[in-house]
């Protein structure tokens, strides 16, 4: 397949003809050609395809088809079907009505392609182009972030489970890659284990039971791979992905010595960012939130939030489920100046902020990161005497408290993650008979005095004074904006499913983030161009029954 780039053509005259008298008030498909053109261009995507071979389907014409079929929720199959006989569709595509459009198929080798040569953040950014020339986007203004995760789509396991399923999958895979091999070495207690999927009611009632049932599981991992990676053994079965898997999921799931195999257990097995969690999707990761725990990734919208134009996303970063909001604040700040998207304000929930991240904006990125920090902790009790109560002399490198005693030490150290910090404290003599002692800390007063913990003078004022701020009511008119990207991860959710991706692996569900994230912002075009109010906060039927009783929630 080569690429033949096609010049921008008219919708055909019949096409267009038929397509006015079946939709006389428009619809999305046909105001989108007509306020935007030939949305791609097949240009766009020449990288992607080689310039020799038998002459393939315009990429501009798929990169739309992929887009509307995220915007109405379709399937590759009902997609194909909507090129062939949906006549909003053909004239958003400057089809002639005859066309017999293409073979399903042919979405997924496009998605395929699009990753494989890294083209696919040039749906959205083309998008974004366009609506920048119409003069509705801008660099500048006001933006907000918010995240939610995603379920991967592979089933949830327990670590029996996984050990198990992971085991069976290389066996199944071998089978189909090289059968006669694996009967040399394969025995009737394997095909009894692992013949059929490992579900956690199939395994040895009793914890004692189940506990030789994974030993014995490991065993036979080791067994299996000593036989790949025997020299006798045919060296391309060692890079089949089920067995790579195999080998890095035994490796941090158990030892092996000469007291035989045994689990790995607390502090030895590797942190859950870097620990299998399905041998079906390496990519996805367990992840913890507020008490709920997943399996997959988690998404990141970033949208414009100016009242004077329409909502659009302009900003999509995806991470396994482990990465904290904080990591990625930064990338985003650097995708938008990229894209010439800076904006002068980024409002942000507590997770993607901290002192540092305040400062990194402001002075490397020229962007105020509007978000809420965490409260001060020095405060003993609720009334308590917090940091604000001191008088920090940082050239002195002492510490003033509110009884005007000073400070008796000030050791610079750093956290386990890296940050620099400073330890200060008070001499047990001077905090023991204090009289604001019930107000300043609840540690023992017979051995320990008043301590803090400082970040760097930058860092340290900077959070100090964002903590004053927020309790304004100013700031908190300003910050009240962020509520509405709650509205986008609903839309996201109920238009796109972005909470469960129909894809393995991090790059096809990136690849979906951006066509739903791309998807999103045609419905909201298409919402501006007729004058469709954003709707609201949607409240359930009792909330309105209680609103209509005068009963506050």
């Amino acid at each position: 397949m080569s690429l033949r780039p096609q010049p921008a053509r008219d919708v055909p005259e019949e096409t267009a003809r038929i397509a006015r008298a079946a939709f006389p008030k428009g619809c999305l498909a046909i105001r989108l050609r007509n306020e935007l053109g030939q949305v791609f261009t097949d240009d766009q995507f020449a990288q992607a395809f080689p310039a020799r071979g038998g002459p393939g389907l315009s990429p501009g014409e798929l990169a739309l088809v992929a887009v509307l079929q995220f915007a109405e929720g379709l399937t590759d199959r009902q997609a194909a079907d909507a090129v062939r006989g949906r006549i909003d569709w053909k004239y958003a595509l400057a089809l002639e009505l005859s066309d017999p459009g293409f073979d399903f198929s042919v979405l997924s080798e496009f998605r395929d392609r699009l990753i494989s040569h890294a083209v696919e953040e040039q749906l959205l950014q083309t998008l974004l182009e366009h609506c920048t020339r119409l003069g509705l986007l801008r660099a500048g203004g006001r933006q907000r972030t918010d995240a939610t995760h995603v379920i991967a789509a592979v089933r949830t396991l327990n670590r029996m489970e996984f050990v198990g399923e992971t085991l069976r999958c290389a066996l199944e895979a071998l089978a189909v890659a090289d059968p006669a091999w694996l009967a040399s070495i394969v025995t009737t207690e394997w095909i009894s284990r692992y013949g059929s999927r490992v579900d956690n009611y199939r395994l040895p009632k009793g914890e004692d039971a189940r506990q030789r049932w994974a030993l014995a599981v490991g065993a036979d991992g080791f067994t299996l791979l000593e036989a790949v990676y025997h020299p006798d053994a045919p060296a391309w079965l060692r890079q089949l992905p089920a067995v790579q898997v195999l080998r890095i999921a035994w490796i941090q799931q158990y030892h092996r010595s000469e007291k035989g195999v045994r689990w790995r257990e607390g502090k030895d097995l590797p942190p859950a960012a870097r620990r299998l969690s399905s041998p079906y999707d390496p990519d996805a990761h367990y992840g913890l939130k507020r008490g709920a725990g997943w399996c997959g990734y988690k998404v990141h919208l970033s949208e414009t939030c100016d009242a004077d134009a329409p909502h659009l996303i302009t900003g999509v970063v995806t991470t396994d489920a482990t990465v904290p909001d904080a990591q990625v604040t930064d990338q985003i700040h650097t995708d938008q100046i990229r894209r010439g998207l800076r904006p002068d304000v980024h409002v942000v929930d507590a997770g993607y902020i901290s002192a540092t991240l305040i400062l990194t904006a402001r002075d490397v990125h020229a962007i105020e990161l509007l978000g809420p920090v965490g409260l001060d902790t020095h405060a003993s009790v609720s009334d308590g005497m917090g940091q604000e109560a001191f008088a920090i002399d940082w050239g002195a490198r002492a510490v003033t408290c509110p009884a005007g005693v000073t400070s008796v030490s000030w050791s610079d150290q750093h956290k386990p993650n890296g940050t620099p910090i400073s330890r200060v404290h008070f001499a047990i003599a001077d905090c023991g008979p204090c009289p604001l002692r019930a107000a300043c800390t609840r540690a023992d007063g017979h051995k320990w005095g008043r301590s803090l913990t400082l970040l760097p003078a930058a860092q340290q004022q900077i959070l100090d004074r964002r903590r004053h701020e927020q309790q304004t009511d100013g700031w908190k008119a300003r910050y009240a904006v962020r509520a509405g990207v709650e509205g986008t991860i609903s839309q996201a959710v109920r238009t796109g499913n972005i909470r469960r991706t129909r894809y393995l692996g991090l790059p096809k569900t990136r690849l979906a983030h951006l066509l739903t994230a791309t998807a999103l912002n045609l419905i909201r075009l298409d919402a501006w161009w007729t004058g469709t109010p954003i709707r609201g906060t949607r409240k359930s039927h009792l909330e309105r029954l209680g609103a209509d009783l005068g009963m506050a929630a």
